[in-house]
């Protein structure tokens, strides 16, 4: 152990870890969830500071030397140099700006590690998910890792702080209050990227599934009843629709994210922070990530208010509730084997009983189902959040940023899986689907504009007494003619895919 001191007196600290006095106290003060921070959250966040480091040495706040120790120890902890300091400083001295298109989301690369963050430094970001308000323990907590690592590579002592001290240096022209918010921002925008491709993978397999069983027809249902007929393929292709909505709402909320309110300080007013260094700081942002990003109009709105978080969770939500509507429609069709629907076949992915022999279980979709309540009710504590803000600060930011992108990493982690191990592998029971509609009563909707909406009802109910199909029904009684059969009694013009005139 090594004594370090902060405002508060001496604090005891692991030798062996890079973090100091600040983060010790969080760590003894918040032992809640043994919950970290997401590596894209301790990326953002170092990246965050590297760009500070060269908005500060650019307006002639930092000098060289402590600048570029600094934007070196950020580059060794996110494990990648792509940038580094020397190219980003010599780029902004010849008026380079990233050249970023409008759907940077989904077509320009930005190269990250894998896992965000470089294996060897993961264990320096310890403080809990659940800490102090604003998220001052984490921000310190970052400030102190690179403050020790960037203080090593220029000889001095871990501890020390010198010649690069935390609070001086590494969060120069900074506070909490306005690199969290925006540390969140980026963070949330580089987890989409991620989570945008897996959403156009179950799109596709979706509509490719449709078309595959575009000529399955079936008996619909509404109110869970029979109704008039349609095919598995336009099912297939609806839930496609669903979700290609959805992501775009999700796409358009993420647009909000890319106002960043960095160079606000304490209460947007901006204090400590030399001119230019706003503006600066984005565009070095913007370099490093590859997203069009820009400063916020109002710096304090950015402060106050977390509206855009609040659009974003609130599309995610959205996503999920479509997502669980047609986890359950699948799970009903697939009901059975000889009990349900059985109208469709999931491929099995793993025994479903650890008592009954030979069960199989929707287990992907019931997985969805659960992914998808957590992330309905992380929606309701990001609003509760949201509304808690107090004056020139809200100070649930960390519970909003843990929700958030907990929310969007573990969709994008099993969505793939889901595709590939589910969506993909559904097969169709052709001569269950037949059965149910050629005998349902509602085929005699047909009949409404040929007999009238009475007559058709007679029909129906005799068809449900009987057990007799409504066309043959028509043919005994001789209500309609064969040729008048045969016309609007084919899948085609029962699902509205024959030209009716």
């Amino acid at each position: 152990m090594r004594i370090e001191r902060d405002t508060l007196g001496e604090v005891r600290v692991p030798d062996a870890m890079l973090y100091g006095a600040q983060t010790q106290r969080a760590v003894d003060n918040y032992p809640v969830s043994g919950l970290r921070e997401h590596p894209v959250f301790i990326h953002a966040f170092v990246i965050l500071k590297k760009a500070a480091a060269l908005a500060n040495h650019e307006t002639g706040a930092m000098p060289r030397k402590l600048a570029e120790a600094i934007a070196n120890a950020c580059d060794r902890i996110i494990g990648n140099s792509d940038l580094s300091f020397r190219k980003l400083v010599t780029r902004a001295k010849k008026g380079h700006t990233a050249r970023i298109g409008d759907d940077d989301l989904r077509s320009v690369p930005y190269l990250v590690p894998p896992g965000y963050i470089a294996s060897d430094f993961r264990d320096h970001f310890v403080v809990d998910v659940f800490q102090a308000g604003a998220g001052t323990s984490f921000n310190m907590n970052c400030n102190e890792v690179i403050a020790n690592l960037a203080n090593k590579a220029l000889g001095g002592k871990v501890g020390s702080y010198k010649p690069l001290h935390p609070n001086d240096h590494i969060n120069m022209s900074q506070s909490t209050n306005d690199a969290f918010p925006t540390a969140t921002r980026l963070a949330t925008l580089l987890l989409l990227r991620e989570l945008f491709p897996a959403l156009d993978g179950l799109i596709f397999a979706f509509d490719a599934k449709g078309e595959e069983l575009a000529d399955v027809i079936k008996s619909g249902r509404t109110h869970l009843q029979d109704a008039v007929p349609v095919t598995l393929g336009q099912e297939f292709h609806a839930w496609a629709a669903a979700v290609r909505r959805a992501t775009k709402l999700l796409e358009d909320a993420t647009d909000e994210l890319r106002e960043l309110g960095i160079g606000g300080t304490a209460t947007g007013t901006g204090l400590n922070a030399p001119p230019g260094y706003r503006h600066a700081v984005v565009r070095y942002l913007s370099e490093m990530t590859k997203l069009a990003l820009s400063s916020s109009l109002d710096l304090r709105e950015s402060m106050q208010s977390q509206l855009p978080l609040v659009a974003v969770s609130a599309a995610l939500r959205n996503l999920a509730l479509e997502l669980t509507r047609i986890a359950n429609d699948l799970r009903l069709l697939a009901s059975g084997p000889h009990a349900g629907l059985a109208e469709i076949a999931l491929p099995a992915a793993q025994p479903g009983s650890s008592i009954m022999p030979g069960k199989v279980n929707p287990s992907m979709l019931e997985c969805l189902n659960q992914i998808c309540f957590h992330i309905i009710s992380a929606d309701a504590a990001v609003a509760f959040a949201s509304q808690a803000g107090q004056l020139e600060l809200n100070v649930m930011m960390p519970l909003m940023a843990f929700e958030i992108l907990f929310s969007i990493a573990i969709l994008k982690n099993f969505l793939p899986i889901l595709t590939e191990r589910c969506i993909r592998g559904i097969t169709a029971d052709r001569k269950r689907c037949e059965a149910y509609y050629t005998g349902s009563p509602a085929l005699a909707t047909v009949l409404n504009p040929l007999i009238g909406y009475e007559r058709a009802a007679e029909v129906a109910k005799e068809s449900v007494k009987s057990g007799t199909p409504i066309p043959e029904l028509l043919r005994k009684k001789k209500m309609l003619s064969e040729e008048e059969i045969s016309r609007i009694f084919t899948p085609a013009f029962l699902t509205g895919q024959a030209d009716r005139e």
